[in-house]
């Protein structure tokens, strides 16, 4: 049996900012997950009616999958060491061999794969990262951020969630932090990080990303009623899959967020930001209540949500998003 010590398991908000904050610490730079997921700039809302899956167009919460491994590590100079395989053999051996030599790695993996997920929490969706940390037998050990426990998995099923195709493909993709700078200077990279962010969000050029992005799916929303109701449900049911089963979707990054900026606060004494931190966690309730409204839509509720009043509460989050994130770039 070889397990990598001492490692300590927390359960996270989010797989890849839970991954990357445990490697992080387990390298020997402490830092939290939402210090993690703020700092690299992930946060971010597009929808691209071009681009489908399941035949439904792509809504995204948050930067592209391995944003938070490549943007931290270029921001705190701690980059990550990263390869994938075209064997999943040879993957396997490679995996094998940093724990030989007491290493932990992240690895990104399939979800529907994983034996020890539920069945009703098991969907194919290939970019969710988790850490394996030791060996038994057949068995590895696993820590995935979406459980408070450790878990097992057999090698067969590892080999399978690890290779699997289709969209967004994980290629057998391990990482783990290269040597790490004696002094990171945290706090000097708060402030452009937040910068980066509200631009994004309330300056985008693009009609389909940012609080931009938000009125322009809201609007859509508003055209669904001259539409098929079934494919109404299915337009809905997808943002609302996106949102809150893949990656924690609006609410939760929103959540993320406020964390990350309440964090800073206390390290820059900016009151302001605390009081951001308020502001971004009550956007986040809209986004819950946005998701409820989808819910009595989709599932014929007895006080039923009508399109139009799930448009406007998207109207209304894009108006709030634009306001805030226009004022946090200005104090930025």
């Amino acid at each position: 049996m070889r397990v990598i010590n001492p490692y300590t398991h927390r359960q996270a908000a989010h797989c890849e900012s839970g991954v990357v904050r445990a490697l992080l610490e387990h390298a020997g730079l402490p830092i939290s997950e939402p210090m993690a997921f703020g700092l690299s700039r992930s946060l971010v809302f597009v929808h691209l009616p071009l681009l489908k899956i399941g035949g439904q167009p792509l809504t995204s919460y948050r930067m592209p999958p391995r944003s938070v491994i490549t943007g931290i590590g270029k921001i705190l100079g701690a980059r990550f060491a990263t390869a994938t395989f075209r064997d999943p053999r040879q993957g396997m051996d490679h995996l094998d061999a940093h724990l030989a030599q007491g290493r932990i790695v992240g690895v990104q993996t399939s979800v529907f794969w994983l034996p020890y997920f539920p069945d009703g929490m098991r969907f194919h969706f290939n970019a969710h990262n988790l850490i394996v940390y030791g060996r038994d037998g057949d068995d590895y050990l696993i820590g995935d951020p979406v459980f408070a426990e450790t878990s097992r998995c057999d090698a067969r099923s590892l080999m399978k969630a690890r290779f699997i195709k289709g969209m967004l493909a994980p290629k057998g993709f391990l990482y783990f932090p290269g040597p790490l700078p004696k002094e990171t200077g945290l706090i000097r990279h708060i402030r452009p990080s937040i910068k980066a962010t509200a631009r994004m969000m309330a300056k985008s050029p693009l009609p389909f990303v940012g609080a931009k992005g938000i009125a322009f799916l809201a609007r859509r929303i508003g055209r669904l009623t001259r539409r098929d109701p079934e494919q109404a449900r299915l337009f809905l049911g997808n943002i609302i899959r996106m949102q809150e089963e893949i990656g924690t979707g609006g609410a939760g990054f929103r959540f993320l967020y406020a964390s990350f900026l309440q964090e800073s606060a206390a390290l820059l004494h900016e009151p302001c930001l605390r009081e951001a931190s308020m502001r971004m966690t009550a956007i986040g309730d809209e986004w819950r209540e946005f998701a409820l409204l989808i819910a009595r839509f989709i599932k014929n509720h007895r006080v039923p949500a009508t399109v139009e009043e799930i448009a406007d509460k998207l109207t209304t989050i894009a108006r709030m998003e634009q306001a805030f994130f226009a004022e946090l770039g200005r104090w930025a």
